[in-house]
């Protein structure tokens, strides 16, 4: 071919290439493509993918995943295009899970749904919440003694679960769902980015993970549907639980009310996603906090300077500033481990064409671990959300915890005052201190979870 011919062909410097163009990460396999280093370092390997590229091909068996590695693409896809794109693979993967609650669905349904559920987590509903967490923090600081050794990993998802129940059901109507939840929501979670990332094939081998995700999941699924029909029979209450007030639900604009097995979706989806997020905050909060007393000092200060002798409320939580900087850096540290979208219309990201039908993600955790965002990234420094330390680096643009746009979480609220509530009150009591000669090592599901955190409970002086 001519040389004329060549610079004929070739597209000009404004012209979006192909996704022939974009690099591929090394280390795939025939059939299995990348699913086996997703596997075995989930972690690891996202966080690797920004040495290739802004946009990276990943393999999941033999369907393109193209990633996204920069603040800049990850908000063209959460804000700027957001239209152009429907949740993707993952969140297919999740369905026998969560159904087509807020977490899986598109387009006017999933519009609809949020006005509906909207109201359910206002600033009001949530200081009515306070008071369960709050009583449920201090039942669980109650329940401990000096010496006592407390796997957190456990000790938190127990204490998340309970809060979420209570603030769920408040009803013995809810009671088998909340026995549900606690059987079968760790081996979901255990499972869940292992399915997620798998080839859809490997879902018909009868190996323990899938028989263990399969029949966790259809029996939690039964018993909330069990507990939707209960309630629905029952009539209204008069209370203001999140069931009842999802039965009550009306989208002002179309009049519609959720179907049974809407609320069941929509139920599934608040426990999946309130109770892993809230867990893994708390314990990760109580290990980077020993690691740094000087920290840990400042934020009891302010705890007691705050709060006083009597029970940590909602009307805290604004107050405590420097504790709202270390749940901010325990979350960029250890949060959300992918998401997905896919394309539902010719798109370009990074000079790149995007045809309908592209599978594309993006990881938090390995964002918010960026060392050219964030200095010393791998580091508790809670004081790099300082306004002054943030004024000189990229601040909060880079830093997206619970989503952007449309699609972020409609529960942040809740999260962040369930976590301020338990951390204040527990802290206030009890110093934990480290068990000696353990380490925790990250675990990847939804979010980065610790594999185990024990600690000694010593009082507070």
């Amino acid at each position: 071919m001519s040389s004329t011919s060549e610079e004929q062909t070739a597209p000009s410097p404004t012209s979006p290439t192909s996704l022939a163009s974009v690099p591929r990460a090394p280390g795939a396999m025939p059939l299995l493509g990348h699913a086996l280093a997703l596997w075995r370092d989930p972690l690891g390997f996202l966080s690797s993918l920004r040495h290739h590229g802004e946009l990276v091909r990943v393999n999941l068996g033999t369907m393109p995943m193209y990633v996204v590695t920069t603040p800049e693409l990850v908000h063209e896809v959460t804000v700027r295009q957001v239209n152009s794109f429907e949740k993707g693979r993952f969140f297919d993967r999740l369905r026998p899970l969560a159904g087509n609650g807020l977490a899986n669905s598109d387009g006017e349904f999933h519009r609809s749904h949020r006005r509906m559920i909207q109201p359910m987590f206002s600033r009001d509903r949530i200081t009515g919440y306070s008071e369960i967490m709050s009583s449920s923090a201090r039942e669980l600081a109650g329940s401990w003694k000096p010496g006592d050794v407390i796997d957190l990993e456990p000790a938190m998802a127990g204490y998340a679960v309970e809060t979420l129940s209570r603030t769920l059901f408040s009803s013995e109507i809810g009671l088998p769902a909340v026995n549900a939840v606690r059987e079968h929501l760790p081996v979901l979670l255990t499972n869940l980015l292992v399915r997620a990332a798998s080839p859809k094939l490997l879902d018909r081998l009868p190996i323990r993970a899938n028989r263990e995700f399969d029949r966790a999941a259809a029996e939690l699924r039964a018993v909330i549907d069990e507990v939707v029909t209960r309630a629905r029979a029952a009539g209204p209450t008069g209370r203001d639980d999140l069931l009842s007030l999802l039965l009550a639900a009306q989208d002002p604009d179309s009049g519609t009310r959720l179907t049974d097995e809407e609320a069941r979706d929509e139920l599934s989806t608040i426990l999946f996603a309130g109770a892993e997020t809230t867990a893994a905050t708390l314990a990760w909060t109580f290990h980077e906090l020993a690691s740094r007393p000087d920290v840990e000092a400042e934020v009891v200060a302010e705890i007691r300077a705050v709060v006083g002798d009597g029970p940590v409320t909602a009307l805290h939580v604004p107050e405590l500033k420097a504790l709202r900087r270390v749940i901010d850096e325990v979350i960029r540290l250890h949060g959300v481990t992918l998401l997905m979208r896919r394309t539902t219309e010719p798109v370009t990201l990074g000079g790149v064409a995007l045809p309908p039908g592209t599978e594309v993600a993006f990881s938090l955790y390995a964002l918010h671990r960026d060392p050219g965002l964030y200095e010393n990234p791998d580091r508790f420094d809670p004081d790099r959300w300082l306004p002054e330390r943030q004024a000189a680096g990229p601040g909060r643009r880079a830093y997206v915890p619970f989503g952007a746009g449309n699609r972020k979480c409609i529960g942040d609220l809740f999260v962040w005052t369930e976590a301020t509530i338990a951390i204040a009150t527990i802290l206030d009591r009890w110093k934990l201190v480290p068990l000696a000669g353990h380490t925790p090592r990250e675990v990847a599901s939804a979010v980065a979870h610790a594999d185990s955190i024990p600690m000694t409970v010593a009082a507070r002086e």
